[in-house]
């Protein structure tokens, strides 16, 4: 079951929303601030944020940028009567990972964070998945604690599976997002592939990096391949 977390202090939308959550199987705590909500996220291990935009003690914005700050990578998405592109850039520029204006639809809700809660935040700073822990900002990767050494491109590989693990993400995307409009030879990919998983796998018994023939790579650890 999906735990969330509501921060919003309309107490009757607060109602609606959080029952209708778990009607949906979505199991959905409530803070009424932003100071409670910034407590209570890092109080707990929650899949995704929902967060109103204007909120007492602490607004929307800065709560997200807070997070973002801390190296949490939560999936957010805001909720907010605004609908000006200006307060989306900020949004944005916050760490907001999403937005849904007021008045929305409760499926349409479902459905957000559904998709939300399928891969980390494209915010963060610190990414994790299984044993792997990717700090952006100090330039550092490690797994099970153990520091590992990656070429340029091997980080970037690295970065784009471990943004959308445990999906398998095809040979012309990395390609694309590695390289752009200048692709190397056909079996550059593979070389780089080959060099990551001896600098990740090696030593550890299961092995996250796996080839999903016929489309691309996928980042797993042993959960997902049972």
């Amino acid at each position: 079951m999906l735990d969330v977390l509501l921060v919003e202090d309309d107490h009757d939308l607060a109602t609606t929303v959080v029952q209708y959550l778990e009607l949906e199987g979505i199991q959905c705590d409530h803070a009424s601030n932003g100071v409670r909500g910034l407590q209570l996220v890092q109080k707990h291990d929650y899949d995704a944020l929902l967060l109103d935009l204007n909120l007492p003690r602490l607004d929307g914005l800065t709560l997200c940028q807070k997070l973002r700050d801390m190296g949490h990578d939560i999936p957010v998405l805001m909720l907010t009567a605004r609908d000006q592109l200006q307060d989306k850039l900020d949004g944005f520029r916050s760490g907001t990972d999403d937005f849904l204006t007021k008045p929305f639809e409760l499926d349409e809700l479902v459905v957000r964070v559904n998709a939300l809660t399928r891969r980390r935040s494209g915010q963060a700073r610190i990414l994790r998945y299984g044993e792997l822990k990717m700090d952006l900002n100090k330039r550092e990767v490690c797994r099970a604690g153990r520091p590992l050494k990656l070429s340029p491109t091997g980080w970037k590989l690295l970065e784009i599976l471990l943004r959308e693990a445990p999906v398998a993400v095809s040979r012309q995307k990395l390609e694309a997002t590695i390289w752009g409009d200048s692709l190397p030879d056909s079996n550059a990919l593979k070389v780089h592939v080959h060099y990551m998983r001896k600098a990740i796998d090696a030593g550890f018994l299961s092995p996250m990096i796996q080839t999903v023939p016929g489309f691309g790579f996928a980042l797993r650890d042993s959960d997902d391949q049972t």
